[in-house]
């Protein structure tokens, strides 16, 4: 991507955080621990040098009608914690709640679908998609100002539409076009070896059909880079791919959120962490309990060999 330029920041100008845990209580929808995620990211954040003050919090068990997240709520707390963010700050934004997806009617979506994340009152005033946050909390960040993202929640590889996602060996993660095209291959051969017209002529069909849909994936993962690279310094931790649920759970007798717990039991462990080594070390905490693989991804390229 030609044209812009962007600079790491180095989180010594101001900080803020937005905490955001959804338990839906009372509702059909109700999940146990995204509050409780929600405490417990505040106190590491305290602990870290974020302060009181520089806090928004919202839970739907707080009394006060400002800090319930409702849609609302929701984006205008997102407006503060960006508003007047200057090149070094360190902005911190988590989100514990329901996650889901929405057809994509833009063209920037590879698996033709929006991520969102599901306010309070999302059944009157609707959903809140990735591009609204991206176009809120990414895009409005000027060149070196740090914003940090952890999302638990279902379907949230892509939260924030972010166009560089990597992989647990360090690389941004692209389409195995060889191996797509082998497998291809061989199912065609297969079928014609076996003298099964039908299904021969139905799997070059469903091969054409294939290509055709790569072609719309390459599409749109190149409008992404184009439109979404920043110079802003943003990183996003997910707890799953978008195609994937994120889980509920009950780790040391407490709920929790999965991806929240694991992020929070490697950063407190003491040791010093690269982008790297925290994608990694998150996923073997979570590894052997749920088939979700969490996400690390970026507004720019970035050196994942660097400390996190």
């Amino acid at each position: 991507v030609e044209g812009y330029n962007f600079k790491y920041s180095d989180c010594s100008g101001k900080k803020k955080a937005l905490i955001i845990g959804i338990n839906y209580t009372g509702t059909k929808y109700q999940l146990k621990g995204c509050i409780n995620d929600a405490h417990n990211v505040k106190k590491f954040l305290l602990r870290n040098g974020y302060s009181q003050e520089n806090m928004v919090i919202l839970t739907d068990t707080d009394p006060n009608p400002r800090s319930v997240p409702t849609r609302k709520n929701m984006l205008d707390a997102m407006c503060w914690l960006v508003k007047d963010a200057s090149p070094n700050d360190s902005l911190f934004f988590h989100y514990s709640g329901h996650g889901s997806q929405v057809k994509d009617i833009d063209g920037d979506e590879d698996d033709g679908f929006d991520e969102t994340i599901i306010p309070l009152d999302f059944e009157e005033n609707g959903q809140i998609l990735d591009d609204e946050m991206h176009e809120l909390i990414v895009r409005t960040l000027p060149e070196g100002c740090r914003l940090t993202a952890l999302f638990d929640c279902c379907h949230s590889g892509s939260a924030l539409d972010l166009p560089y996602t990597y992989s647990t060996k360090g690389l941004i993660k692209e389409p195995n076009l060889v191996q797509e095209a082998s497998e291809g291959l061989l199912e065609v051969v297969q079928s014609f070896l076996k003298s099964d017209h039908e299904s021969f002529i139905q799997t070059v069909l469903d091969k054409f059909q294939s290509i055709m849909n790569r072609k719309v994936k390459d599409i749109a993962r190149e409008k992404t880079r184009k439109t979404r690279t920043s110079p802003a310094d943003v990183i996003m931790l997910s707890g799953c791919k978008d195609e994937q649920k994120s889980s509920d759970a009950k780790i040391e007798g407490k709920s929790t959120g999965a991806m929240s717990y694991a992020f929070m039991k490697v950063m407190n462990s003491g040791k010093q962490q690269s982008y790297l080594s925290l994608l990694r070390n998150i996923r073997e905490i979570l590894s052997g309990r749920y088939k979700k693989r969490p996400q690390l991804s970026s507004s720019h390229p970035i050196d994942v060999s660097l400390k996190f």
